[in-house]
């Protein structure tokens, strides 16, 4: 039987039991926005670290945007799950790109601020989504993360399909799921309520986990 969380919140919960062991040594949760930034402000609370997000976006394919052909982060940097996509749709793949640095640009300029973000070279961090489906995210997040030499690299998820979580563990140093069903259809799938996630609402939580 699949595990059903009913919010966010109360998912966040249940991954900050697992990583108690974490308390005390002031670890850096990094959520992916949006529903990532509702489980990393509640970690980082419950393990009395700090939250920030850490900003990579999906790649959406021709004609299905929900559809992940990989991932960018704010460097420009492109991860695909499938290699080809340079060669079937170079031009698709150009456009995609720089619309999705835009967007990634615009929420740094959102959600920081005018703050730097968490320089995580050295500390424990724990990188947090509200689930994963094809991982395109996360793993990008992680190359990134793994390039600033972290002293732990923890990935820490609700839900996710076992072949995405192996993926994930590879270039994680720890990954905590609470549940791998084989019967993935979609994240939202595993939550009662799963409301979209508001840019304001990213942006009230980092500046009241900062104040």
């Amino acid at each position: 039987m699949q595990m059903m969380f009913r919010d966010r919140v109360e998912a966040a919960d249940k991954l900050a039991d697992k990583l108690e062991s974490y308390r005390g040594q002031r670890p850096l949760v990094l959520g992916i926005p949006r529903g990532g930034v509702v489980l990393a402000a509640r970690i980082a609370a419950r393990l009395a670290g700090e939250v920030d997000v850490v900003l990579t976006h999906k790649l959406g394919a021709p004609g299905e945007p929900e559809v992940a052909i990989g991932a960018i982060d704010e460097s420009g940097q492109i991860f695909l799950n499938d290699p080809c996509w340079r060669h079937d749709a170079p031009a698709y793949l150009e456009r995609e790109a720089a619309d999705q640095l835009a967007e990634l640009r615009r929420r740094r300029q959102l959600f920081s601020a005018g703050r730097a973000a968490h320089d995580p070279a050295g500390r424990i961090v724990i990188v947090t989504d509200d689930g994963l489906a094809t991982g395109a995210t996360m793993l990008a997040a992680l190359h990134v993360l793994r390039a600033r030499r972290p002293a732990r690299l923890i990935v820490a998820v609700p839900v996710a399909p076992p072949d995405t979580l192996e993926k994930v563990a590879a270039l994680a140093d720890e990954t905590v799921c609470l549940d791998a069903p084989e019967g993935f259809m979609a994240v939202g799938q595993f939550y009662r309520h799963f409301d979209q996630v508001a840019d304001a609402e990213v942006v009230e939580l980092l500046q009241s986990k900062r104040s």
